[in-house]
């Protein structure tokens, strides 16, 4: 059984894993720890426990249990003190105050949710993300990177606060996986912060596994504005040290002309300027759900379809 290596934050993560877990692989997700918006970070704040938002979607993602479980996991308060919380989020939190480890909370809630695969996060450290831009601006949390319209304007450096230690279980899974993929998600705020966790960039680098980059559909503007593939790779290739993708996945189709519209105001399509053998050219694009009486979410509009990027990664692993 091929292992796949999954690498990112929450809601990229989500859409690889959740179209693997139909395969006979083994799955394991690499998770970002440096989530500090939301639910998240007001229980990092209030409680001093590990981000939960991104590893609860993972662990949604990889569940074989009911619907009825899974919707449990997703369910967000909207009145009371509870206002904004996620179930998933406190369900996570407090196995970790009662088993006092955050990685037994995550093996805990992955017997709950009857999983396929781990969920390994990056570092088990408390760490914040911080990106000093050119204009000295400090922007401290992920949050606060996310929200910024200035970074494409140009950043002196990202970094995270306290430098963590790297999960050794996430070490041991690169370097024994068959294939390892990157993306898709917020490049300064998933993918990054793990190449940032010291180890990490250097498992890649060393793992005899074929690495895959799974290209965004779409730039998030003042981040990534007009970037296209080549502009991601760059990037990527900088924090982990050198070029390791054998290949390189790139959406081809385009969404209907009133969807990018309505998008227009968040950022633009990523465009691909790279012709080699590598690139893999695609439709990647996921259905679009309309749900009466409720406005759509720009951010759920245009995503990536599970099924049709894991038929795509399928493809890759069985030539391994």
């Amino acid at each position: 059984m091929k292992k796949i290596v999954v690498i990112g934050g929450g809601t990229g993560n989500f859409a690889v894993l959740n179209g693997l877990k139909h395969y006979d692989v083994e799955l394991s997700a690499v998770v970002s720890m440096a989530d500090d918006g939301g639910s998240t970070g007001i229980l990092r704040d209030e409680l001093g426990v590990l981000p939960p938002g991104d590893v609860r979607q993972c662990l949604v993602a990889l569940s074989n249990s009911s619907r009825l479980m899974r919707s449990l996991m997703n369910y967000r308060f909207e009145n009371g003190g509870l206002g904004g919380h996620s179930f998933g989020n406190l369900l996570l939190s407090a196995l970790e105050k009662v088993t006092g480890s955050f990685e037994k909370a995550v093996e805990e809630a992955g017997k709950i949710l009857y999983i396929k695969g781990k969920v390994i996060p990056v570092t088990t450290h408390q760490v914040r993300l911080k990106m000093v831009l050119k204009d000295r601006t400090l922007l401290e949390g992920e949050r606060e990177i996310y929200l910024s319209q200035k970074i494409d304007k140009g950043y002196q450096s990202i970094y995270l606060e306290p430098h963590p230690k790297v999960n050794p279980e996430a070490v041991n899974e690169i370097r024994n996986a068959d294939l390892v993929v990157l993306g898709p998600g917020g490049l300064y705020t998933s993918m990054i912060p793990n190449l940032l966790v010291e180890g990490v960039a250097q498992a890649l680098r060393s793992t005899q596994a074929k690495k895959i980059f799974v290209v965004n559909l779409m730039n998030r503007k003042g981040q990534t504005t007009g970037y296209r593939v080549s502009d991601y790779v760059r990037e990527l290739v900088h924090f982990i040290g050198e070029d390791i993708f054998e290949y390189i996945l790139v959406n081809n189709q385009m969404p209907e002309e009133k969807l990018i519209e309505v998008y227009a105001e968040e950022g633009d399509l990523v465009a691909n300027d790279l012709q080699e053998s590598r690139v893999v050219q695609a439709p990647f694009l996921g259905e679009i759900y309309h749900k009466p009486g409720k406005d759509l979410l720009k951010r759920n509009l245009i995503r990536h379809h599970p099924q049709k990027l894991a038929q795509e990664l399928m493809k890759i692993v069985t030539h391994l």
